[in-house]
């Protein structure tokens, strides 16, 4: 039973339509509605506000209210709990999000009464400038216009394997191989795959082919002696920066996070999403 539901808004789209459907549903079913202060705060609503411990402690069902981003970031404040994440969409079709604002009283109703499924889904983490980084789609060391390109050398497990000269080299997981890793070329993967992609955006070497490497083996990105000074992207946002002789190591985290799911597919909404339509049909 969902006793308590939080909420993670999308910073700019309007989600009021989203929150009302949701505090009338935890009405009725006697539930309390949670939300950070910095978000609720600026919608006319009654949910709750509390800071991001609370609402991670205290909530049944974590809610994404807007795209993609918004559910990497609810993901993320969850990380390694068993708190079921629900994506809404607000607006643009998503590859996480599950459903539209319209199908939310049924679903939460559906959530109630145990009648969906969870998709695990992997992180990978890495530790930049001291601090713990977590991500859902990628990190990447990012080429800075007129710095020069991106030199780093790959090591799996121990054994270095290439040197890539780019201008970003990309470590997504399954869920990321549909984000930066996609624009560079790497494969789509399933997220039931728990595997580490080793992607280089704009490859200037002979060699600009993708790895794939299993959830159990690090892998490690050393900025070479003829790099320009990287960016460190987690999820898209710069968390640091890196400079010829720094190093990071890179490892899976399986399951870090539980996403509601009713039945659609990752084919389906991958489809939708990037247009797939196949090549011509032979005769």
């Amino acid at each position: 039973m969902v006793g308590t539901v939080g909420l993670v808004l999308h910073p700019q789209r309007d989600s009021k339509k989203a929150i009302d459907t949701i505090l009338r549903w935890a009405a009725d079913k006697g539930a309390t509605v949670l939300g950070l202060p910095e978000e609720v705060g600026r919608i006319d609503c009654t949910a709750v506000p509390v800071d991001a411990t609370s609402l991670v402690e205290r909530a049944d069902l974590l809610v994404g209210l807007g795209g993609d981003g918004t559910m990497l970031r609810t993901m993320r404040l969850l990380a390694g709990r068993p708190t079921p994440i629900l994506g809404v969409n607000l607006g643009r079709l998503g590859f996480l999000a599950e459903i539209d604002v319209d199908e939310l009283p049924g679903t939460l109703s559906a959530i109630d009464e145990h009648a969906y499924t969870i998709e695990p889904r992997m992180a990978i983490r890495s530790t930049v400038a001291g601090a713990e980084v977590t991500a859902f789609n990628d990190i990447a060391l990012v080429r800075i216009p007129g710095e020069g390109l991106a030199g780093v050398s790959v090591t799996p497990s121990g054994s270095p394997f290439v040197r890539y000269s780019a201008d970003a080299v990309i470590v997504a997981t399954s869920t990321g191989s549909t984000a930066y890793s996609f624009s560079a070329g790497g494969p789509i993967v399933s997220p039931r795959v728990e595997a580490v992609l080793v992607v280089a955006a704009a490859a200037h070497s002979s060699f600009n082919r993708a790895l794939v490497l299993p959830a159990d083996e690090e892998v490690t990105l050393q900025v070479l002696p003829t790099s320009g000074r990287l960016a460190v992207e987690v999820d898209g946002a710069v968390v640091g920066h890196l400079c010829p002789g720094d190093s990071i190591t890179v490892s899976a985290w399986p399951g870090a996070a539980k996403v509601v799911r009713l039945g659609t597919t990752f084919y389906e909404r991958a489809r939708r999403k990037l247009r797939v339509d196949g090549s011509a049909e032979v005769d």
